[in-house]
């Protein structure tokens, strides 16, 4: 008997969607058979598979994003029951129903649950975060770091980009040009680098500029609470901040 009740068991979902960018967004039903131990994902190739609504009508399949299928990579990033969050480690059993699944608000939508990123991808290269290296030739080793700086930057390259922190933060939104927490982080990690420290007082001036920098932050610390890989991202903030008050005054005094 319960082998049968599993069976017969569904979950439902209520997706947000939109056939394009400019459409207006629509909301549709589905009703999933249940599995043990399914994810977000799962579900979505199940609706990808048979793609048919709760009331029995047929539909297209829902467009989403996903790569690596153990949050690493950060593509499938969506608004799940009003949290945004990674699909591939949201297990169904863990998740109140009906589960509601939106794409992220503060990116453009390109169809369905697809967003474009490339607000974030822009926000990196204008803070330059990566190590200038031309390779020409060989460099040899490079430079120890101390164990305790090592172990908080790696702490920092954890990010994996997924948008989490941009979505969850309240100043980011299509009225701010703040370049959001993770790319604030990343000025951080690269600063700390041996290589990377070279190109520091670079990019503590771009954060400096203008309110996209670190004078955007409000400090609601919604990223840090809400970031799947657990960065320390208010503590980087405030971590720039002192470092770039300390750069301020050495531009004023000519050092």
């Amino acid at each position: 008997m319960a082998d049968t009740a599993t069976k017969q068991r569904t979950v439902k979902f209520i997706i947000t969607r939109r056939e394009k960018p400019d459409a207006a967004p629509f909301t549709e039903e589905f009703d999933i058979p249940y599995r043990p131990n399914m994810n977000v994902i799962s579900a979505l190739m199940e609706i990808q598979r048979n793609p048919v609504k709760a009331d029995g009508g047929k539909t297209s399949p829902v467009c989403w994003e996903s790569n690596c299928l153990e949050e690493v990579c950060g593509a499938c990033s969506m608004v799940i029951n009003g949290k945004p969050r990674q699909a591939c480690s949201a297990l169904v059993d863990k998740l109140e129903q009906p589960i509601r699944l939106e794409p992220m608000s503060t990116f453009p939508v390109v169809r369905d649950l697809v967003i474009n990123r490339e607000r974030m991808f822009q926000a990196l290269k204008k803070v330059k975060a990566w190590i200038p290296i031309d390779g020409t030739y060989d460099l040899g080793p490079g430079p120890r770091m101390a164990e305790e700086k090592r172990q908080w930057a790696y702490e920092l390259s954890k990010c994996m980009t997924c948008g989490v922190c941009l979505e969850a933060c309240p100043n980011v939104n299509d009225r701010s040009s703040f370049i959001g927490p993770a790319p604030l982080s990343q000025v951080r990690l690269f600063n700390a680098h041996p290589t990377g420290e070279m190109n520091a007082g670079e990019r503590l001036d771009t954060i400096m500029q203008d309110d996209s920098g670190i004078e955007g932050c409000g400090n609601s610390q919604n990223c840090v609470r809400s970031c799947p890989k657990g960065i320390p991202l208010t503590t980087s903030i405030a971590a720039l901040n002192k470092d770039t008050t300390k750069h301020m005054f050495k531009k004023w005094l000519g050092m």
